[in-house]
């Protein structure tokens, strides 16, 4: 990639790095589902002027992603960060949705992988059990397992979404977020009583949360990804990706106070090391071969 695209995939990872610290703060005062409504209203907002009508035969699908990704994943990977009460576990375990993904892609696609990428799959899977016997973790049990749920929608709605084609990204946040709104302020009415009552008093901080999440995290983080991916292969942007739980561990870390014990330390290294060898095996089969040469 040039200097250029270098530039803008680690602005990419900060900023979707940055959104586990501004929404960690704006989690402290707001509940994690009326949280997410507000993210995805303030999208839907901007994006309306933009939206260009779906195919009616797509619909049935594209709402079900829409479901999985805007409604479960997002809602419950904010609120695992709420229950967590730190960054550095949940970004880290977050990215169990690539091996959790190649694996659904092989039952319900039939996408084959080797040897290699079964030892990636399991030692993710292996990480995660680590990370969970972190003291941080080890007393929030209810987190750990919203973050493998909130991985999990993420990985099947990424599976479903393979199967919709020529919808451009725009249409898909705009539509995807303006579905989900309803959907979360209802669980958050039942799960969250008297959440609306806090927004009255929400503090700034809260709102500049809000707003990141949306405007930097949704709009400006998805808009340049998917502007290199115009220009990329996805095989080749992923391996990149990884450095945003790096960057949501050193923000933790410095601003947040997280204080990542040695489990999480060995579990995070090999979660992410699975990943980086999945990505990795992506890439190499998505590299043409080279020409052929006369002997």
């Amino acid at each position: 990639m040039s200097p250029r695209d270098l530039f803008l995939i680690l602005a990419v990872c900060t900023a979707w790095a940055g959104n586990f610290l501004f929404s960690a703060y704006a989690l402290l005062e707001i509940p994690a589902f009326l949280y997410t409504a507000l993210r995805m209203a303030i999208v839907a907002l901007v994006l309306a002027p933009f939206l260009k009508p779906v195919r009616r035969e797509q619909w049935p699908r594209f709402f079900a992603v829409a479901l999985c990704m805007n409604v479960l994943h997002f809602g419950l990977s904010f609120w695992a960060l709420r229950l967590a009460g730190e960054l550095s576990a949940v970004a880290v375990v977050m990215q169990s949705y690539v091996p959790m993904s190649a694996l659904l892609a092989w039952l319900v696609l039939g996408e084959r992988f080797a040897w290699r990428t079964g030892t990636a799959i399991a030692a993710s899977f292996l990480g995660v059990l680590v990370i969970g016997f972190d003291p941080s973790i080890v007393d929030r049990p209810a987190a750990m397992l919203a973050m493998l749920a909130s991985a999990a929608f993420l990985a099947l709605g990424t599976v479903m979404m393979r199967r919709l084609g020529g919808i451009g990204l725009v249409t898909q946040q705009g539509w995807s977020a303006l579905i989900a709104v309803l959907p979360l302020l209802a669980i958050s009415l039942v799960f969250e009583p008297g959440s609306l009552a806090t927004l009255a008093d929400a503090s700034p901080r809260a709102w500049i949360g809000v707003s990141y999440s949306a405007l930097v995290a949704s709009l400006l983080g998805h808009g340049v990804y998917f502007l290199l991916l115009q220009r990329h292969p996805v095989a080749q942007l992923t391996p990149w990706l990884l450095l945003t739980p790096l960057l949501a561990v050193a923000l933790g870390i410095v601003f947040w106070g997280d204080e990542p014990g040695p489990q999480l330390w060995i579990g995070g290294a090999l979660v992410l090391g699975g990943v980086a060898t999945i990505a990795l095996r992506a890439m190499a089969k998505a590299r043409p071969l080279p020409p052929a040469r006369d002997i």
